[in-house]
């Protein structure tokens, strides 16, 4: 199933899409799409809705946040094989994790606010899991039955703010914006094989980053089992999981998206996202 929410910021509806892509409202079934929605059990429901006699949304609806109430957001660094090459760094023995605040997250198609003063405002296209059910000290061979679905997350990042001041990653990549993701949630069920996605990005329409999960050094399943390991992972968690190469740190020379520019990118199987950059005033 793909579940979403539509409309105005902070009056978003639930919804999803049917086999023919368009959004039905599923305002009558359901309160919101939230971290309460998330267990097999409120799926299953989900899944018996009868799409087909849900009212029909016009295609032109803002798309919002996926979820009403994401709770944390976990990231993965340097996860992809060919990313930590471009990089320059040595293949990580284990997770790398950092945070993004919660008040980075936006709707997938809305602006990308560059913030005063930032020269390296950077982009990355990321696999994003959303947790289901509290999840500690899961084994890898369990850790995709604790993930509720799958988004495409755009990990936007101000470099400066993350590698050339003190502190840690969180900086760089918590602003305001820096955490568009969606379309869609899409369901567990819907993904044969979580590591064998197509995923891409665009800057006005050229394109720059292209990759598979299969290059991804530690798996979907590796990544939850890990992190429950150092921490409860809860229902409406968001965990983006690395990026292939292509950011604007490793192009050579560097380059970094600008006012004006479209950031386009997506995930086979999962949707596409794409914002505006725009100044911060």
């Amino acid at each position: 199933m793909k579940l979403l929410r539509f409309g105005p910021a902070g009056s978003e509806k639930p919804g999803a899409l049917d086999s023919d892509g368009v959004i039905r409202d599923l305002s009558a079934h359901v309160p919101d799409i939230g971290y309460e929605q998330l267990d097999d059990s409120s799926l299953t429901k989900l899944r018996q809705i009868e799409l087909a006699s849900c009212p029909v949304v016009e295609p032109s609806v803002r798309f919002g946040q996926p979820l009403s109430n994401i709770r944390k957001v976990v990231c993965i660094g340097l996860n992809y094989s060919d990313h930590a090459e471009e990089a320059g760094m040595p293949i990580p023995d284990e997770p790398v994790v950092f945070m993004k605040a919660d008040t980075s997250l936006c709707g997938p198609n809305d602006n990308v606010l560059m913030p005063t003063g930032s020269r390296k405002l950077d982009w990355e296209v990321e696999l994003g899991l959303v947790i289901g059910k509290t999840a500690r000290n899961v084994s890898e061979s369990d850790a995709l039955d604790y993930i509720a679905g799958y988004c495409v997350v755009n990990d936007v990042s101000e470099r400066v703010a993350q590698l050339e001041s003190t502190g840690q990653w969180v900086k760089g990549k918590s602003f305001d914006t820096f955490c568009p993701y969606g379309p869609v949630l899409t369901t567990r069920d819907e993904i044969s094989d979580v590591q064998n996605l197509d995923l891409w990005l665009d800057i006005d329409g050229e394109r720059v980053q292209s990759g598979n999960t299969n290059t991804m050094i530690f798996s979907a399943a590796t990544i939850v089992s890990y992190l429950s390991r150092h921490m409860t992972l809860r229902a409406g968690d968001l965990i983006p999981t690395g990026t292939p190469p292509g950011v604007g740190l490793g192009l050579k020379p560097p380059r970094f998206a600008q006012v004006g520019q479209r950031m386009s990118l997506g995930i086979e199987g999962l949707g596409e996202i794409s914002q505006l950059v725009v100044a911060d005033t």
